[in-house]
């Protein structure tokens, strides 16, 4: 049948199954709805699937190596299924980078745990001191986070050496017995040809005071004016990176500073014949120290009953049992887990409020060695 316009309708004994589809040319807009392709046709224009899975691990192995926090990772897991299932690989998780290892303590749950876990699998040493820090020390997983650290300090890492090295001083994890100063002053000695600045001032301190090793007083003034030397150079070079006016950093004063206590001598005013540095701002803590101090903050600052924390805001670690940490030889106020806190929190808050009290003064006077009731530890000196 044949309408006004010439169009003839089907007839009835021809099968209308297939469609017929007009080919338009590629730039053809004159229809009204895009076309959608096919998965075969769509796939064949995605360059990204043709990538070898080698050269995505590369590209993702260096995101990891210069993240600077955990969500520039994340964000990439979550882009799509092969970048989930790239981003776990082996070979990314071996070269993460302390900041993208940098899990704050809030937000700490068990997938942060299995990816830390994951992390350190890998090879990862940076993983493997920063969860045995939070194992040993917040889950309080004594072997467990000891042997990440020691897995770390095989692998010539730093601060994973000097961690060992306080955990030995202070017989961390056990009784006032098990600690061993020998062990101590031989994993700073580690540490500080590593370059450690912290370690190479225990070591100082060590040999000056004959404390796990034979006393040596000018080697031991050596190592502090080479560790102060080495603090001084370090934010040095980065405040010049950053334009920051260092003058009021090198300034001192020929006269000594004032003797504070009959066992500190007056030494002279220069900042590298100090036993606590220059002065100079904090380097910045590590993201496992950093997770200490947040972790037990969050808990009141309370480690446990009859447990203390060290004084040094920026460490965070906490007293294994009673009595473990030095405290100040002047006011009785502070205590510290290392030298280093010490020195740190001289320089940035107990410089300023240290004062004699008159019992430690009165223990003194009487002969007592001013420990009172520490677990036999000495105490620690305080100058200014």
């Amino acid at each position: 049948m044949r309408t006004r316009r010439g169009v003839c309708y089907p007839r009835s004994d021809i099968s209308l199954d297939k469609k017929t589809v007009r080919d338009f040319p590629p730039d053809f807009m004159g229809c009204r709805k895009r076309q959608r392709l096919s998965p075969e046709t769509a796939g064949k224009s995605d360059f990204f699937d043709v990538l070898p899975d080698d050269i995505v691990v590369s590209i993702l192995s260096k995101l990891s190596s210069t993240a600077r926090c955990p969500s520039d990772f994340i964000n990439v897991l979550i882009t799509c299924k092969r970048f989930n299932s790239l981003a776990v690989n082996s070979v990314v998780l071996s070269k993460a980078s302390p900041k993208m290892l940098a899990v704050k303590a809030k937000k700490w749950c068990e997938s942060a745990h299995r990816f830390l876990k994951s992390c350190a699998d890998a090879g990862n040493v940076e993983a493997c001191y920063t969860l045995g820090m939070i194992r040993f020390y917040c889950l309080q997983n004594r072997g467990s986070g000891a042997s990440l650290m020691a897995k770390a300090a095989i692998s010539s890492h730093a601060p994973a050496l000097y961690s060992l090295a306080v955990i030995q001083f202070n017989g961390s994890g056990g009784s006032k017995n098990d600690k061993d100063l020998r062990a101590g002053v031989a994993l700073c000695a580690r540490a500080s040809f590593l370059g450690h600045i912290d370690a190479l001032r225990e070591l100082g301190h060590c040999l000056q005071d004959g404390y796990g090793v034979r006393q040596n007083i000018a080697e031991g003034r050596r190592f502090l004016v080479q560790a102060n030397a080495r603090e001084l150079a370090a934010v040095l070079s980065s405040a010049a990176a950053s334009n920051i006016n260092t003058h009021s950093w090198l300034t001192w004063s020929p006269h000594p500073f004032p003797q504070v206590s009959q066992r500190q001598p007056a030494v002279p005013g220069c900042p590298l014949l100090s036993d606590f540095g220059c002065n100079v701002p904090a380097p910045e803590a590590h993201p496992a120290r950093k997770f200490l101090a947040e972790w037990f903050d969050a808990r009141g600052g309370m480690p446990g009953p009859g447990l203390r924390l060290c004084s040094h805001v920026g460490c965070g670690r906490p007293e294994t049992r009673k009595h473990e940490f030095r405290r100040c030889s002047v006011c009785g106020a502070v205590n510290y887990c290392s030298r280093a806190c010490q020195a740190l929190d001289w320089k940035l808050r107990h410089k300023t409020e240290c004062a004699p009290v008159e019992r430690w003064l009165d223990e003194e006077a009487d002969g007592g060695d001013g420990n009172g009731a520490v677990d036999g530890n000495d105490d620690v000196n305080a100058v200014s």
